[in-house]
């Protein structure tokens, strides 16, 4: 397969050449591009070399693959890479993978870019899928795929078992689904998926509210709260009301730790740590998003005993509800406990939920399906 050139919307998208090495490892510098992407570490301007002088000549000469470097159409400054790799003939598919250089960013480079190579790849290699993987926790990448017509199809326990966790996400795109040059993609800026996007993609925040006359932090779980953790799961009323394991050891808390974190990278929860004017644990309260319906939530929270009655739940999930509704766009959250909770109950209540009856067997409690409680919180309760 010969080096061809590619030229839409702005963009001219070219087969590697040796003078752009100096860009190539600039470029490459980049924190981002060596968290997300594959490439060495440090990275050197001989591996910048060994890249256009032999791996990508080389993927074109076997038909493997079509990296190219993306440019301004009418000039040379390297704004990016975009590619197709493991091309299969026989299953008639691809994958695409790009980076955006630092100097480039927010043009919208790396959309245009995948459009341009995708509308190509169907058109003149006839294939007929395209996918796309990236790392779980790259929002960004993932934004991309989204506006340049990509549906995500799930995730991918172990993707990638060089990283850290390993596990991914998966895209694909068929031909007929590439947007027109120019055109709002399926993820467009302002889209629900573009929002969350922003906000996963960013560090966890830090949120705030006042019980009496002091200050409630909601921040992220951190090392040092973990025997703090263990000993509320240990206490016999967290036991009673929740499903932590028994018994509960520092293990178990480290666990949990990896679970936040794993759940803010996937954008599919938010797990707090309940903080007094101290900064000292009091408990937690997670936000859970619903995997069917992207505007319903559900929250979950447990209390170290020696903080209980003093009403850091109820501020702590007003705060909570609030920003998911002002930031994550949601349009109801819901509670659950088991009856007779009526501690969980009453914190809920005092929040702003209102309790909307009995659900039969609507919890799994320790292997045996129990009744529980249901109330919701509408953004219009807020007050």
């Amino acid at each position: 397969m010969n080096g061809v050139e590619i030229v839409e919307d702005g963009l001219r998208l070219r087969p590697w050449q040796a003078s752009d090495a100096d860009a190539v490892h600039r470029a490459c510098q980049d924190p981002d591009i060596r968290r997300w992407t594959r490439v060495p570490s440090p990275y050197r301007r001989r591996d910048a070399v060994g890249f256009l002088t032999d791996l990508a000549p080389a993927a074109w000469a076997d038909g493997t693959g079509a990296p190219f470097a993306v440019c301004d159409e009418v000039g040379e400054e390297l704004l990016g890479s975009c590619s197709l790799v493991s091309i299969d003939r026989v299953l008639r598919s691809g994958e695409v993978g790009y980076w955006t250089a630092p100097w480039a960013r927010g043009r919208g480079v790396a959309e245009r870019a995948v459009r341009a190579l995708a509308r190509w790849a169907f058109a003149t290699l006839d294939l007929r899928r395209l996918l796309w993987q990236a790392e779980l926790g790259n929002h960004a990448s993932r934004l991309v795929a989204l506006r340049a017509g990509f549906r995500i199809e799930g995730q991918l326990r172990l993707a990638d078992p060089v990283t850290e966790g390993g596990d991914g996400w998966i895209g694909s795109l068929l031909p007929g689904e590439v947007p027109a040059p120019g055109a709002p993609g399926p993820a467009a800026t302002g889209t629900l998926a573009a929002r969350r996007a922003a906000v996963f993609g960013r560090d966890q925040p830090t949120l705030f509210a006042t019980v009496g006359d002091h200050e409630l932090r909601l921040r992220p779980l951190e090392v040092r709260d973990l025997g703090a953790v263990t000993t509320t799961c240990q206490d016999p009323e967290t036991i009673r009301w929740t499903t932590v394991p028994v018994p509960y050891r520092h293990d178990d808390a480290e666990a949990y730790l990896g679970v936040t974190r794993r759940a803010w990278a996937a954008g599919t929860a938010a797990n707090f740590v309940l903080a007094d004017q101290d900064d000292c644990y009091v408990g937690v309260i997670d936000l859970r998003l619903s995997p069917t319906d992207p505007l319903l939530a559900d929250v979950g929270f447990m209390v170290a005993p020696h903080a209980r009655g003093r009403g850091y739940v109820a501020a702590g999930l007003a705060a909570l509800s609030t920003w998911g509704f002002t930031t994550l766009g949601l349009a109801r959250i819901e509670w659950r406990a088991m009856v007779g909770n009526t501690a969980s109950r009453r914190a809920a209540e005092k929040a702003g939920f209102t309790v909307e009856g009995t659900l039969r067997a609507g919890l799994n409690h320790r292997g045996q399906r129990v009744d529980c409680w249901i109330a919701a919180l509408l953004p219009q309760d807020v007050t």
